[in-house]
């Protein structure tokens, strides 16, 4: 047999397909749906995903204000900042933050899902965070992406 046969053959960068799509996250849980739009991001979903390329699509995660959390994270859960000076160390709850500015709940738990690389921080690029419906990427033709 010819071993030129057995060779694995990888999906160059110009030959992957990227996809545009949409989910709403009204109601949502958010570990749930962010471990789902890494995967997307990341390109695991298709039968082309290669570790050290870029084969994901784009996420348009629509109403951000409006995603669920369980149990009692809503006033137990803090999220924190650190200025990098003494006594700099700054932290907010869950229902203060989303208040706040609600896509920043969803950029946290994503990015800290994707790899700590110049490759994740191209991943991350692909997400595209709006708090209500309207979003400018219509041209791009997205398609709903269901979460079952």
């Amino acid at each position: 047999m010819d071993q030129l046969s057995y060779k694995t053959r990888f999906v160059s960068k110009r030959e992957h397909q990227k996809s545009w799509y949409i989910i709403d996250a009204q109601g949502l849980t958010l570990g749930r749906m962010c471990t789902k739009v890494a995967s997307i991001l990341r390109g695991k979903h298709k039968p082309s995903y290669t570790p050290h390329d870029d084969a994901g699509d784009n996420v348009i995660i629509l109403n951000c204000g409006k995603i669920h959390l369980s149990g009692n994270k809503w006033s137990q859960k803090e999220y924190l900042r650190y200025s990098g000076y003494p006594g700099g160390q700054k932290s907010i709850i869950a229902k203060d933050l989303n208040v706040k500015n609600p896509k920043s709940m969803i950029e946290t738990a994503v990015k800290g899902m994707l790899p700590k690389s110049p490759l994740g921080k191209q991943m991350f690029r692909k997400l595209h965070l709006f708090e209500g419906v309207d979003h400018p990427h219509a041209a791009q033709k997205p398609v709903t992406f269901k979460l079952d």
